[in-house]
């Protein structure tokens, strides 16, 4: 039976240190932007090959951002959008009063 898309690579030896400390580094990271943004979900997508993929974070609190989903392609991205998102929604929060 034919495959509608191709088999997942396998990880040659010599790069199987740098995808664990890969992966290593982006759980800490992941695991820091949870910590660091209680009002959102954060996640990996996962692509049609079963890879990570972008970074989500989903809005469980309204006081804490304005998008209801960010995705950005890295913790760095997504960490700068969350404040940002942290600033409009606490400037809207003034607004109001």
């Amino acid at each position: 039976m034919p495959l509608d898309r191709p088999r997942k690579a396998a990880v040659p030896p010599e790069h199987s240190r740098t995808t664990s400390l890969s992966a290593a580094l982006a759980d800490q990271a992941l695991a820091d932007l949870r910590q660091d943004f209680t009002g959102h979900r954060i996640w990996r997508s996962v692509r049609w090959d079963g890879s990570l993929g972008d970074w989500v974070a989903t809005l469980h609190d309204p006081t804490a951002g304005i998008d209801a989903t960010v995705i950005r392609s890295n913790p760095n991205a997504l960490r700068k959008a969350l404040g940002q998102q942290a600033e409009q929604a606490k400037a809207r929060r003034a607004e109001t009063r």
